[in-house]
């Protein structure tokens, strides 16, 4: 164990390197569901912004910047779930709405959240969105499932599309900073397992994860896989593409902890508690702590909120769950 304080930057990329730290770091990986917010503002919670909410709760400061890849302009579906395109020609239609670069002001701001990063002071990750998300997202759910065998030259122009557009995003980015890990919103898998097969993974998703996750490495980014669902199956699919970790774990579909670090011992882990058993008081916190203390202290693990803070949870319950937190913490890191 480090005899001194770690910096939060130093304590993230020890223990993604299976490392001693001096605690395990205490995040809130995802920000918190506005109704959870308003709730406990009513019980007395003095601030909303998402950072501010990381320092009055004595959290590690990660600073996370979702780069979307539409622009503004870019046409709504009908509802979510529908379909915004329907055919090659469509697609082609609204690409010019499609992959935006940075403007100056989002520069400067990764420029101030790098200052601070190499300081030691916060950890900083983009989300950019994946080769499953993205055509589902312009397809629609039902339409993007039946493209993988009725249009497979418009989801591969797609996700061609895609790749060049994160290699694209990822130079004006690294040159003003490095970000810890980055996050591929994907969300392929449901309560039971994956939407598609490892052949339709394999065929569509791999040649265009391994154009991106390289250059990832080569400026010491921590590529990370953003499912949420029952996420085991898919495991290695991610792994033979480079993909060097997965949030967030989701017990609510099943999603075994122990189970994955037995079958992957070098895959990283962010999340993993049990949301539900929140309001539900501090026994079963201690419980869900317990169950997932061992992987933690093997290193290359965060325990953290398998998805956002419900607004079920009271304001009191949820400092009883940052005490237990601290205390875990703590025990990972002796």
């Amino acid at each position: 164990m480090p005899t001194a304080p770690m910096t939060v930057r130093d304590r993230f990329r020890a223990t993604m390197a299976f490392q001693p730290v001096d605690r395990m770091p205490m995040i809130e990986w995802a920000c918190w569901w506005d109704k959870t917010v308003e709730r406990w503002q009513g019980e007395g919670l003095p601030v909303s912004d998402r950072y501010d909410l990381y320092r009055h709760f004595g959290l590690d400061l990660y600073y996370q910047d979702w780069f979307g890849a539409g622009k503004p302009g870019l046409p709504e579906p009908e509802h979510h779930g529908a379909p915004l395109v329907r055919s090659m020609d469509e697609y082609l239609r609204i690409r010019p709405f499609l992959y935006p670069m940075p403007d100056q002001e989002r520069l400067n701001t990764w420029r101030r959240y790098g200052e601070e990063q190499r300081r030691g002071e916060c950890v900083f990750w983009i989300t950019l969105e994946g080769f499953f998300w993205f055509p589902r997202r312009l397809l629609g759910i039902a339409e993007h499932l039946y493209a993988f065998y009725d249009q497979p030259e418009l989801l591969h122009q797609i996700n061609q599309d895609l790749a060049d557009w994160h290699r694209r995003v990822l130079e004006p980015l690294t040159a003003v900073c490095s970000p810890d890990f980055m996050t591929f919103a994907e969300d392929l898998s449901y309560n039971h397992g994956p939407m598609l097969s490892q052949g339709l993974f394999d065929d569509f998703l791999l040649p265009y994860y391994r154009q991106v996750v390289p250059v990832l490495k080569e400026h010491g980014i921590l590529p990370i896989v953003d499912s949420d669902g029952q996420i085991e199956e898919p495991a290695p699919w991610f792994l033979n593409a480079g993909i060097e970790g997965i949030l967030p774990l989701e017990r609510q579909a099943g999603v075994d902890l122990g189970r994955l670090r037995e079958r992957h011992p070098r895959l990283k882990f962010i999340g993993g508690f049990d949301k539900m058993t929140m309001p539900r008081g501090e026994t079963a916190m201690r419980a869900e702590f317990e169950r997932l203390l061992p992987v933690a202290r093997q290193g290359g693990c965060i325990l953290s909120v398998d998805h956002q803070t419900p607004p079920g949870v009271s304001l009191a319950q949820y400092h009883t769950y940052l005490r237990l937190l601290a205390e875990y913490a703590a025990r990972v890191g002796q």
